[in-house]
């Protein structure tokens, strides 16, 4: 067979292959750009925490708890725009017990939760670490809620010196 009847080939298939590809319909929005109520994109521009909390737990109590959730974040960010935390909750993270999300929630944010990470026993241990954007001094909340429906809270008070979320 000759070279040039090959690639001609190759070429048509590739030809096809994409036609298909594009005819098996558009992409849909992701998860997060869903809209409905409860949606993030039906929030208003400004939230207060005790209506996020309200939002993201019902009427479900929130026990402090620093002995089971630690918190590592400084007293003072010098820089609003970058102020790492990290959060390591103390389970046995088994599928019978174990921490199925870490909450982070700035009080005088505009929009108060500024993360929310999932996780399951196969992460083996319960600890996140990232940085925030703070507005201005307020308490950062880090809120475990466990597989049995519990929500144990640490909670540290941060001073900002030059706020990160501009406005």
């Amino acid at each position: 067979m000759p070279r040039r009847v090959v690639l001609q080939g190759l070429g048509a298939l590739g030809v096809s292959v994409a036609a298909g590809v594009a005819g098996l319909g558009r992409p849909g929005p992701a998860a997060a750009q869903a809209k409905g109520p409860g949606s993030l994109a039906e929030l208003p521009p400004e939230e207060k925490v005790e209506q996020t909390l309200k939002r993201l737990f019902g009427d479900r109590v929130v026990r402090e708890d620093e002995k089971t959730v630690k918190v590592d974040l400084p007293l003072i960010a010098e820089n609003g725009a970058v102020v790492p935390i990290t959060v390591e909750v103390e389970s046995a993270m088994t599928p019978q017990s174990h921490v199925k999300a870490i909450y982070i929630i700035s009080d005088k944010n505009r929009r108060p939760l500024n993360a929310k990470f999932s996780l399951t026993p196969d992460a083996g241990a319960a600890w996140i670490g990232t940085n925030l954007r703070l507005g201005e001094t307020t308490d950062v909340r880090a809120i475990a809620e466990l597989s049995d429906g519990k929500l144990l809270m640490a909670k540290r008070h941060v001073k900002v010196t030059i706020g990160g979320c501009g406005g």
